[in-house]
């Protein structure tokens, strides 16, 4: 390989990851418009109809750290391909689908694609890119891309919902995650072979998975049939049991699919805490300016995607500024600065959910949060994955990536129950924006109380730091640059 071809090899692998990243991205968001379409194109009742989001947030959420522990065991490259592989094979399933069940099952295979894809891309990043200016400088592009993609997803999903209809929301996957995965193929540092192992942990990968899946079953579960309601009662009890049983399997096993040494890094346990309350608040904000635009305000589809570039361009910005700041401040600093900002402009945006508001009033809060929102998308998976050994690096992307989609289901849970407190049963446009208020308010608290996280994240010397950690990271860019036998 020539020395050009050398220097270019890191660029694709970023580009890759960048762009598995954006389709996990869009996946979460991209429904979301098309909702009402898809409940009358399918036929879904009101009850239903949540498990178009439900379904992919509890298979995604229950397979992540049995994905991200597959992904040291078995290759990450390996699992960044079958994770696409379902992406594509399931979003020609869900365009095809004709019933409520066959689109469920469809968003829930994607959920598990999702699992197996998302620690992959994060930790091939961590591993091909050295701790420090480096990494920041790739995780400010990926971010870009996986923070943007939850805006762009609405955009994008009112625009396909209605130009072609919202079968196309899932047809838009297939050559998007063929493309990433040719490109894969091409550039990605092919996996070391498989070590021999003494026995899969099949005890451990059942326990942590059931476990995680009823737990993220009864979150999602629970505003629609009430928190007290049997079966949310039974999942929670009944994931609380096995995940107990999954710790005492793995404490007492020569071989443990998950280490529970993993769990001894404070970085890893604050920043999978701080993806939480990130995505508990800034990752609702799609869902209630949708509300507001276009429930209150009846705008349409198409018109309510358009009035996301505005946020989608400021995360863009947000994400290359946070890398910058978490080479210049500091992880912790970026973290503190961003999350301060957020709950700045997420107060302001909530000042103007009245309904004789407009758009124009409410975008300098958007603008304010969704920078924010940037920023702190670079450095808290900086946070999370800081010091953590490669061998290690899959499991600790599918815990910040946990941390995630459990934040997700958890926050819009509870702020929704928020709104509706204020807005009461059947709400006019008037009342409904009240409970839009009262929950964005609620979001701007929690985000101020997140900046308790960040301070508690130990303070790393900018340089100093990084120039220790470079020859130890060294390894993993030789072998991202070399050429691969593909």
């Amino acid at each position: 390989m020539t020395s050009s071809g050398s220097a270019r090899r890191p660029a694709l692998i970023l580009a890759a990851l960048a762009l598995a990243q954006l389709i996990i991205a869009l996946d979460y968001s991209i429904v979301f418009v098309a909702l009402p379409d898809i409940g009358e194109g399918v036929g879904f009742s009101g009850q239903q109809l949540q498990w178009v989001i439900g379904a992919y947030a509890v298979a995604f959420g229950g397979f992540l750290l049995l994905g991200g522990r597959l992904s040291d065991l078995l290759g990450r490259r390996r699992m960044f391909l079958v994770g696409l592989a379902l992406y594509a094979i399931s979003s020609v399933v869900g365009g095809l689908a004709t019933t409520p069940g066959m689109l469920v099952g469809a968003r829930a295979v994607q959920g598990i694609g999702g699992a197996f894809l998302a620690p992959a891309t994060l930790s091939l990043l961590t591993t091909t890119f050295a701790e420090g200016r480096e990494r920041n400088r790739a995780l400010g592009i990926w971010g870009a891309t996986g923070s943007s993609g939850m805006v762009v997803g609405s955009l994008l999903g009112g625009v396909l919902t209605q130009a072609f209809g919202w079968e196309a929301i899932f047809y838009v996957n297939v050559p998007l995650a063929v493309g990433v995965g040719l490109l894969g193929l091409r550039v990605l540092p092919a996996d070391r072979p498989v070590e021999r192992r003494q026995g899969f942990d099949l005890p451990g990968g059942i326990s942590v998975t059931a476990g995680a899946l009823l737990l993220v079953f009864g979150l999602v579960q629970g505003p629609e049939a009430g928190w007290a309601a049997p079966a949310t009662l039974l999942s929670f009890v009944a994931a609380v049991a096995l995940i107990v049983a999954f710790v005492v399997i793995e404490s007492r096993t020569a071989d443990p699919l998950v280490p529970l040494k993993v769990f001894s890094y404070k970085s890893l346990r604050l920043g999978s805490l701080i993806t939480f309350m990130f995505m508990a608040t800034f990752g609702a904000s799609a869902y209630f300016i949708t509300l507001a635009l276009q429930t209150v305000r009846d705008w349409s589809a198409l018109a309510t995607g358009l009035a996301f570039i505005l946020p989608c361009a400021c995360v863009l910005i947000g994400s290359m500024v946070g890398a910058k700041l978490s080479t210049a401040i500091g992880v912790r600093g970026t973290l503190v600065l961003g999350l301060s900002v957020g709950a700045v402009g997420t107060g302001l945006f909530a000042a103007f959910l009245g309904a004789d508001a407009s758009y124009a009033q409410m975008s300098p809060g958007i603008v304010i949060f969704s920078l924010a929102q940037g920023v702190i998308w670079t450095a808290m998976f900086a946070a999370a994955t800081a010091g953590v050994e490669e061998r290690l690096q899959g499991l600790a992307s599918g815990l910040a990536t946990s941390g995630q989609q459990v934040g997700a289901a958890v926050g819009l849970a509870v702020l929704v129950a928020v709104s509706n407190a204020v807005a009461g049963s059947d709400p006019t446009p008037a009342k409904l924006s009240d409970g839009l208020q009262a929950a964005t308010y609620t979001s701007a608290v929690l985000i101020l109380l997140t900046v308790g996280l960040a301070l508690a994240l130990g303070k790393q010397p900018k340089e100093a730091k990084e120039s220790e950690q470079q020859p130890a990271a060294a390894a993993p860019v030789e072998r991202a640059t070399e050429p691969q036998n593909i």
